[in-house]
């Protein structure tokens, strides 16, 4: 068994770590943190406190992994579980549920109830209304290999078979007890508006979900709905203001210490204080999106901290969310309220240009010569001024891999990624 507060307090002190998967485990094995508080590292993981009336859990994990849960929470405990608290409605948090609650009739034993925010019921609403949708991002976000995982069970469904509602839920904050202890839980939006985190006082543990992953808060994300990042720093300030000596998260290693706790709280506030303010600041000036997008930074020194690495998402994605938040979807740029088609300015643009072939042409040269921004529109406008060419599909592809190699999030990667494939299998070279 790895001693998982050994390991973070190294990565935290020393300022490094031995890569993301030394941060963000999926072993499926169980640990025990501190006497009855126990961590299954899943693909979303799961905290367990033993009480005299049974387990009580937050999140589940993805279907996926229901049943492997399930073996590593009984060869720790074969107490009954009394409840489930959902940190939020995403499917690596809820799938794995049904395993638990099936296990409960199995054994005939009292259903566990079943805790969350009263938004997570809209949320598995919302996956209904959009299951193709959430299908097609979550392929081009995770690519080929995710896909196992994210849809696993049916490839035409996204999320579980059976999604576990809550029976129980709050809209601000609800305190429950489970033998000797009370748990206080408080909602705040941050990377969604379902929410919550936990606050055990006899223990002085958090449990914070996804406030907290190991990798740059995931406030930005493209192709999600709307996240919240300045309601997710004020967040990480209360839970810092109760001093807490054990920070349990749904990704990535949980944290012991107070000053080591409140260390990691501050800076990861201070980094999405910063993208709110200098965002904010030009939003007030009249600035234009694009303006924005290209001025706002974090030092790079914040970045290299392991917990705060632009791994899976990005800073500059957090920008747009931000502006998305308080300014609405119009970007300044008058062309772009009531546009013309891509197609139609492609069209005219390769004409232009000397056809679409010139300008794939040119997108290959600025890549090469690291224009890697500026290339990729290039290559855009020549594929969609001439869809079926395999010449210049097969550009396009030679554009978007070299502009993968540039990039450190996973977002990022997957969706130019999904740019590669595309031109692949119409360029012909048998790539899907």
């Amino acid at each position: 068994m790895t001693d998982l507060l050994a390991l973070s307090s190294r990565f935290i002190d020393e300022g490094t770590s031995d890569g993301p998967l030394s941060v963000n485990r999926i072993t499926g094995e169980l640990s025990e943190v501190a006497d009855g508080i126990a961590v299954i590292e899943a693909f979303s993981h799961v905290v367990l406190f033993r009480t005299a009336d049974g387990l009580v859990l937050f999140d589940t994990s993805l279907e996926s992994f229901g049943g492997q849960v399930v073996r590593a929470m009984r060869g720790w405990s074969d107490d009954p579980v009394r409840a489930i608290a959902y940190t939020h409605g995403h499917v690596d948090h809820v799938g794995g549920a049904a395993a638990i609650v099936h296990e409960a009739a199995d054994r005939q034993r009292v259903r566990p109830q079943v805790i969350g925010h009263e938004n997570v019921a809209p949320r598995f609403h919302r996956y209904h209304l959009t299951n193709g949708y959430n299908m097609a991002i979550n392929f081009r976000q995770f690519g080929g290999a995710g896909r196992s995982r994210i849809q696993m069970a049916n490839p035409e469904r996204f999320g579980p078979a059976e999604w576990i509602e809550p029976d129980t839920s709050f809209a601000d904050r609800m305190g429950f007890a489970a033998g000797e202890l009370r748990f206080e839980l408080r909602h705040a939006r941050g990377e969604t508006d379902d929410h919550l985190w936990a606050w055990l006082p006899a223990r002085k543990a958090l449990i914070v979900g996804d406030f907290l992953t190991w990798v740059f808060p995931n406030a930005g994300n493209p192709q999600k709905v709307q996240r919240y990042p300045l309601d997710w720093a004020v967040a990480l300030r209360e839970m810092a203001a109760l001093d807490p000596e054990l920070l349990l998260p749904a990704h990535g290693l949980p944290i012991s210490g107070k000053a080591r706790i409140a260390r990691v709280l501050d800076e990861v506030a201070s980094a999405l204080e910063s993208l709110c303010r200098q965002t904010l600041a030009l939003m007030n000036e009249g600035a234009r999106l694009d303006r924005i997008v290209h001025e706002v930074k974090l030092p790079q020194e914040i970045l290299e901290k392991p917990y705060l690495r632009p791994v899976y998402d990005e800073p500059e994605f957090v920008v747009r969310n931000i502006w998305r938040q308080f300014g609405g979807w119009y970007d300044g740029n008058p062309a772009n309220l009531k546009p013309a088609e891509d197609a139609s300015v492609a069209a005219e643009v390769a004409k232009l240009a000397g056809g679409a072939e010139a300008l794939a042409k040119r997108a290959r040269e600025l890549s090469a010569a690291g224009e890697h921004r500026l290339a990729c529109h290039l290559a855009e406008m020549a594929a969609l001024a001439a869809p079926d060419s395999k010449t210049v599909h097969g550009l396009r592809a030679e554009v978007y891999e070299a502009r993968m190699t540039t990039e450190l999030s996973l977002m990022a990667r997957g969706i130019y990624g999904d740019a590669v494939r595309q031109s692949r299998a119409t360029a012909g070279d048998g790539e899907t």
